[in-house]
């Protein structure tokens, strides 16, 4: 990796340039259903993203990372859902997808989260010490694309629900979560 990457949080005006690199992100991936971009829209717009950055190299936005608050069926508290992660497939394995997850953890534990879970490829996120736990997944998905990392050493037990958000399949229903959330 040669080039200097920036991360920062999100702005306002970052809104478009995010959706841009998700949707270039997925475009071609056979598991996505291209809905990434509306489910970050929704997250936003429900005030749900706990942490957003975006990844900079020379100016150019060429990453993106999402933070939301999820629940825990056992009461668990301070838990949080990756997802999703984008990076513009020129500037993919680059070290900025890794540059992203590391900083957004840091600011994770900087908040006192107790951890953070998110379904994903079974031989990326290992490396950043997530681990496929027992007793504890999400409802549909398979146990070996589930993935959790306790800062506290507690690890949470039964099911993760995650924000309404990633329900979102279009704008219109990104918006419609975001009215749920403020009623």
């Amino acid at each position: 990796m040669t080039d200097r990457i920036l991360i920062r949080s999100e702005t306002s005006a970052d809104a478009n340039a995010i959706a841009e690199v998700t949707v270039a992100a997925f475009r071609t991936m056979a598991i996505s259903r291209q809905t990434e971009h509306f489910i970050v829209a929704a997250l936003r717009a429900a005030k749900a993203l706990t942490i957003s950055l975006v990844a900079e190299v020379d100016g150019r936005l060429v990453g993106h990372i999402a933070f939301s608050p999820v629940t825990m069926s056992d009461g668990s508290p301070h838990w949080y859902g990756l997802g999703p992660v984008s990076v513009l497939p020129e500037c993919q394995r680059r070290g900025i997808g890794s540059a992203l997850i590391r900083e957004g953890i840091s600011h994770l534990q900087a908040l006192g989260a107790r951890g953070c879970c998110l379904v994903g490829h079974p031989e990326y996120y290992r490396r950043f010490g997530f681990q496929n736990p027992r007793g504890l997944g999400h409802k549909g998905v398979p146990e070996e694309v589930f993935f959790a990392l306790s800062f506290a050493g507690h690890l949470p037990q039964g099911t993760v629900e995650f924000h309404e958000g990633f329900k979102a399949t279009s704008h219109q229903e990104g918006e419609g979560a975001a009215r749920s959330a403020s009623a």
